[in-house]
């Protein structure tokens, strides 16, 4: 297990992948009533026991299962190779993301594999160009430009779009695309 020290100074490049390393730990909630407020029809002892003992049973392992995660990712095989290819994991998504927000009109940003090489590339494709027909990468994360992609959202703001995509990139599945390209 990683000292707290050792999982501090990784946490820019953990923070990405999940964004656990930011979270604090789960706990449980109050209960916004007193246990016994849905008396007579639930008694305060049933409240209390789900409350205190099986929800704070969910809370707890819940906490741990992120843990493990946490350390799982530390010790990735994608985040060693994004720390190889692009010198830290920052590097990588500034990199990623100025070329992705240097699309002129719609297109995709993305990280490939180079099979030959053996190492992870950044590369733009515009259009319904693919990656992998037109640069021979495999691809392994793409970001949608496309302006149905975020406009309802981020107006014509893509470098916000950009910022608040790597909150909710599935770094599983992008884990398992990089692990298959290694085979």
């Amino acid at each position: 297990m990683l000292s707290r020290a050792a999982r501090s100074t990784s946490r820019p490049l953990v923070l990405a992948l999940g964004s656990l390393a930011s979270r604090q730990k789960h706990s449980l909630p109050d209960l916004p009533y007193h246990y016994g407020a849905l008396g007579p029809h639930i008694n305060a002892q049933i409240m209390q026991l789900h409350h205190s003992k099986h929800h704070a049973t969910y809370v707890n392992n819940l906490n741990a299962i992120e843990e493990k995660y946490l350390e799982a990712l530390e010790k990735g095989e994608l985040l060693e190779a994004i720390k190889r290819d692009f010198g830290s994991f920052d590097k990588f998504k500034e990199k990623l993301t100025t070329v992705t927000v240097g699309v002129q009109g719609s297109g995709w940003g993305w990280l490939g594999f180079n099979k030959e090489q053996g190492r992870l590339q950044i590369a733009a494709c515009f259009n319904q160009d693919p990656l992998q027909g037109t640069t021979g990468l495999i691809p392994q994360l793409g970001i949608n430009v496309w302006e149905h992609a975020y406009y309802l959202q981020y107006i014509n703001v893509r470098l916000d779009y950009l910022k608040a995509i790597w909150n909710v990139i599935n770094w599983e599945n992008v884990t398992e695309r990089y692990m298959a390209c290694k085979k």
